[in-house]
């Protein structure tokens, strides 16, 4: 039986952190399929998933293939079957759509010529680039719920709740995805009248208004639609984005009601968000804005990640804190944070010697989403293997099932002829400490400080946007530019290295309470939505705390005049101002901002300068962009510039508005990233990664007091580290460590060592058996046991006791 509960996945009534790695059986040889297993588990997974593609297993005969009797590998229930012989749990993902680098992402040619009324067109009329297609269109619902009734009977007679291993499936994969990456909507003639037909049927709006005597008339509207002018473009892109997002849901609706037909029950649902970019995580949201609606209408449903960020590093590792962060904003109260496509490998996937990710990189990922509570981890690739013909000459220049080749997934930790890479040995080694700690990571939960980075799902709506179109391409910049990168991820940046523990709050479709969110930090675009200025004016008004970066809002979300914030400020908007080559934008700080040496900034949106509480002044100007400024019993701090990442600054504003990083270090550099969670009994994990490539000896404090009795933590290059505090392991308690435990035995425990005299405290009746490798030194209530042998991050010492 498995449950998803209070933020936690419970097998057997059992918390489980689920690690596991994408092993493609189809791409392997039947007598391959047991050692990939094997060197997964071994590496400390427990829990194999795969895609399961409908473009293999239907041939082109029309049969269906599962049982392996056309091809050997294709005998999905054999796999399914493997893994549980090794106590391995299954994860499936059946598509239709998989992607995974597959040939139409996954979906039989015949769907692509049978009906041709299903490849969307887009702007303008003009075809889709890619092999998407219409997912609500009859005809592809039809051959899905066929596939379904062929696939769905051999995972279900597996499932966990039957005594199988099954214990999640998943529903299609990157929905919306190839429309948003090519600019280019889904606009067949079906999905408008659709539009039409959701924008018709709204209660609150009258279509008639904006888009004019065109609902009356399907073809007139979907000229209007295909080729907007700049009349409706702002109306168009905020109406169709949440059409969108409405039709997503009811995609996925239709799937899970397919997948429970044919006897899927009692397992959760996963939805894969897609989004990241160029190393980065910036357009990650838009997948969130895209989807949160298909996986938060009705219980059963989780979201996963699906990132490729690369080495992991002070400027990106904000960005993997923020989109969890920004994921739990929308998550329901029992939803979980999951990565169901976890960058592993080398990074090299076009086999040209292009990138080589530094060991840490995975590892570093996996040490972050776990902090956050990510409770289930799944490896995308773990393993390679190899593209065989497809059974039609296509004259695509391989006839392979895939267009990366013969080989598939060579830069994977085990690559297609089994072979193990460098970027394995430490992701293993913390896979396999996280599973010795069992249940205590599986319930531990984030602790935070008192602070929030507000999300708006609007502001990420962004995924179609009409060429040429004046208006839309308006708004999309902006947003663009303040959201997450410009001052939003300056924002996230400062945080993160000032080591503040936040989540995030949805301001746009949540309340915001001031008991609950106290203060908030939100990076503002020039367009925000009259019902969202309103609640943050209230929230101020009624104690509120805001630090706000970017720009005061002068329009809702269509581009007409929006004023409500601005005005509860009680500010004069002058203009903006933009540095280039030949203007140096400068910033010049007043008030409890001075003194600090002059700033310069990128943009300034400006106002005219307040008789208190000004903050920054534009040089050479009478002209203002930084305000502390009181709203009712609340306070706000505005910050419209792209300032620097001043620490410092940042640190002042936040104390200011009542929040201070509770875990602290005492390391004159940054790039450290602190976090801590906490079990229901009280145990407690310190996290730290040291995120340069130099050591770091550091002092960790909690709320201003030390930790671990004021010894260092020795924080090596480009490691990190995972320390107990108040965790119990039977009748032994560790009252607190300085080095991360690996293993866990009845009779004694393994630590990895990373620091000159690595030193725990334990408190129990046992006797610490004497080694050479430590001293034990008996205290009142406790045992201090120092390591002998000087650790550089490899080293482990094993401690028994009787």
């Amino acid at each position: 039986m498995i449950e998803v509960r209070d933020k936690r996945i419970v097998i057997d009534g059992t918390p489980r952190l689920l690690i596991s790695g994408e092993i493609h059986y189809f791409r392997l040889k039947r007598d391959e399929w047991d050692d990939r297993i094997v060197k997964l588990k071994a590496a400390g997974g427990n829990t194999v998933a795969s895609y399961i593609p409908w473009l293999c297993h239907e041939l082109e005969t029309g049969e269906i293939d599962l049982d392996g009797h056309t091809r050997p590998e294709l005998n999905l229930g054999a796999f399914i079957d493997l893994c549980a012989s090794h106590d391995m749990y299954f994860f499936a993902r059946p598509g239709p759509f998989i992607m995974a680098e597959m040939k139409n992402e996954g979906i039989p040619y015949r769907l692509y010529e049978d009906h041709p009324e299903l490849v969307p067109v887009g702007w303008d009329g003009d075809p889709a680039p890619v092999r998407t297609l219409d997912y609500l269109a009859p005809a592809f619902l039809e051959a899905a719920r066929g596939w379904y009734e062929h696939v769905i009977p051999v995972i279900a007679s597996r499932q966990i709740g039957t005594g199988g291993n099954v214990i999640a499936l998943q529903l299609d994969n990157e929905i919306g995805m190839l429309s948003w990456v090519t600019n280019t909507p889904d606009l067949t003639d079906f999905v408008i009248a659709d539009f039409r037909d959701w924008l018709v049927a709204r209660d609150d709006y009258d279509a008639a208004a904006t888009y004019g005597n065109a609902v009356e008339d399907l073809p007139a509207f979907a000229r209007l639609v295909r080729s907007p002018g700049e009349d409706i473009a702002g109306d168009l892109m905020h109406d169709f984005g949440h059409s969108m997002r409405n039709r997503f849901a009811r995609y996925v609706a239709e799937l899970r009601r397919y997948a429970e037909e044919f006897g899927i029950s009692g397992i959760p649902y996963i939805i894969n968000i897609h989004g990241t970019e160029a190393g980065g995580g910036a357009s990650f949201p838009i997948g969130i804005s895209q989807l949160y609606e298909s996986y938060t209408q009705a219980p059963g449903y989780l979201a996963g990640s699906d990132h490729y960020l690369g080495d992991l590093t002070g400027v990106n590792a904000p960005d993997l804190y923020l989109m969890n962060a920004f994921m739990e904003a929308v998550n329901g109260p029992d939803q979980p944070l999951t990565s169901v496509e976890f960058e592993a490998g080398e990074g090299d996937y076009g086999s040209s010697m292009s990138a080589r990710l530094d060991p840490s990189a995975a590892d570093f990922k996996l040490r972050m989403c776990v902090a956050q509570g990510n409770r289930l981890i799944n490896y995308y690739l773990f393993t390679g293997g190899v593209n065989y013909r497809l059974d039609r000459v296509t004259g695509d220049g391989n006839d392979r099932i895939s267009f990366t080749g013969e080989r598939h997934g060579v830069n994977a930790p085990v690559n297609p002829e089994g072979e193990e890479n460098y970027t394995l040995p430490r992701l293993a080694r913390t896979n396999r400490m996280l599973g010795a700690l069992g249940p205590a990571v599986a319930t531990a939960t984030e602790e935070r400080d008192r602070i929030a980075v507000g999300f708006i799902p609007d502001y990420w709506m962004t995924e179609s946007v009409y060429p040429g179109n004046g208006a839309m391409g308006e708004i999309a910049e902006n947003l663009k530019r303040h959201r997450f990168g410009g001052p939003g991820g300056v924002m996230a940046r400062a945080m993160l290295h000032l080591t503040y523990r936040y989540t995030a709050v949805n301001i746009q479709d949540g309340p915001l309470d001031v008991a609950v969110t106290p203060v908030l930090a939100l990076a503002s675009a020039r367009y925000m939505d009259a019902a969202v200025q309103r609640k943050l004016v209230d929230w101020l008004q009624a104690g509120g705390q805001l630090f706000l970066h970017g720009e005061v809002p002068l329009f809702d979300m269509t581009g007409e005049p929006c004023t409500i914030l601005m005005d509860a400020l009680g500010l004069h908007h002058v203009g903006l101002r933009w540095a280039d080559h030949r203007y140096f934008l400068s910033v010049n700080a007043d008030g409890w901002a001075a003194p600090r040496p002059e700033l310069r900034a990128r943009f300034a949106q400006t106002f005219a300068p307040l008789d208190e509480g000004t903050l920054f002044r534009v040089y050479g100007t009478d002209e203002a962009c930084a305000f502390d400024i009181p709203v009712g019993d609340g306070r706000a701090i505005v910050v419209s510039a792209e300032i620097p990442a001043d620490l410092d600054y940042f640190r002042k504003a936040f104390a200011r508005l009542g929040v201070e990083p509770g875990l602290t270090h005492d390391h004159p550099l940054n790039g450290i990233f602190l976090s801590s969670a906490a079990t229901p009994d009280g145990a407690r994990f310190v996290h730290a990664l040291n995120l340069d490539g130099i050591d770091k000896a550091v002092h960790l404090f909690d709320e201003g007091e030390p930790l671990f009795e004021g010894r260092p933590v020795m924080l090596r290059r480009r490691d990190g580290v995972m320390l107990p505090v108040d965790l119990d392991l039977g009748d032994v308690r560790v009252a607190w460590s300085t080095a991360e435990i690996v293993e866990v035995r009845p009779d004694g425990i393994m630590v990895r060592l990373t620091g000159d005299s690595d030193a725990l405290s334990l408190v129990t009746k046992r006797t610490v058996v004497a080694s050479p490798d430590y001293d034990a030194m008996l205290r009142e209530g406790n045992v201090l046991v120092t390591s002998r042998i000087r650790g550089t991050g490899e080293e482990l010492l094993r401690i028994d006791w009787l």
